[in-house]
């Protein structure tokens, strides 16, 4: 019997999930719609995304990005896209200023100011948290 899921394991189910949250809505209950992706974005994508929600093209846009082969819908594969790419933006983000060993950073794209301290990790050797 496995133990309980880790906050990977946890995180990785909460991404599955929310796609299938939003895809059920219309259609084809396997991809998001246009709708769809545009309901997702603007509630569970709200602090990543805080200039984009206010333009709709820019919304429409990540999303003709994303669909790669162009039937108007994102398949998991291509929400995965997203995926990859937000938690690339984050961590770059996260990394912006840095100074070397010790150092600490800010926050990453889906953090408010004045929410709680980060956690620590470390990269070759150097710790550091955020």
């Amino acid at each position: 019997m496995a133990g309980e899921q880790s906050t990977f394991e946890k995180s990785l189910d909460t991404i599955i999930n929310t796609f299938h949250e939003y895809s059920v809505r219309h259609g084809n209950p396997d991809t998001l719609s246009q709708k769809e992706f545009k309901q997702l974005a603007k509630k569970e994508l709200a602090n990543f995304l805080k200039k984009e929600n206010k333009d709709k093209s820019v919304i429409e846009h990540i999303m003709e990005d994303l669909d790669t082969n162009v039937d108007k819908e994102l398949s998991f594969e291509e929400y995965a896209i997203l995926i990859a790419r937000l938690t690339n933006a984050s961590h770059e983000e996260l990394h912006k200023g840095d100074h070397g060993p010790g150092h600490h950073h800010g926050q990453g794209l889906g953090c408010n100011k004045g929410q709680g301290q980060g956690h620590g990790h470390s990269h070759g050797g150097h710790g550091h948290s955020h």
